[in-house]
């Protein structure tokens, strides 16, 4: 699902919004996530799951073309943890299927 996809899906089961303002509460809630992310902040939602921002160290890696090692850099990379509840819920469909 994309962005906009999300927002025409929220309107049309919310039809009292604009669309304008169903498409500024989702921009402010991605700013808000990355804004929190970027100050190394840790943002739950509750049932559905854990944003986070873990620490890469540098390390040696490989060039796919040449074989060569290179140096990575240390970064910072977004991960996210499922909750309880979306994981029960994905995985309740799979075991229903299952004879």
């Amino acid at each position: 699902m994309t962005k906009s996809e999300l927002i025409r899906r929220i309107a049309a089961s919310n039809p009292h919004l604009y669309q304008q303002d169903v498409e500024r509460i989702v921009a402010t809630i991605f700013n808000e996530i990355a804004d929190a992310l970027a100050e190394g902040k840790r943002v739950e939602l509750r049932g559905f799951g854990a944003f986070s921002v873990k620490d890469r160290p540098p390390r040696t890696g490989r060039n796919p073309r040449t074989g060569e090692p290179v140096q990575v850099a240390a970064k910072r990379v977004p991960f996210f943890k499922i909750g309880k509840q979306l994981h029960e819920r994905l995985n309740a469909t799979d075991s229903e299927d299952q004879p």
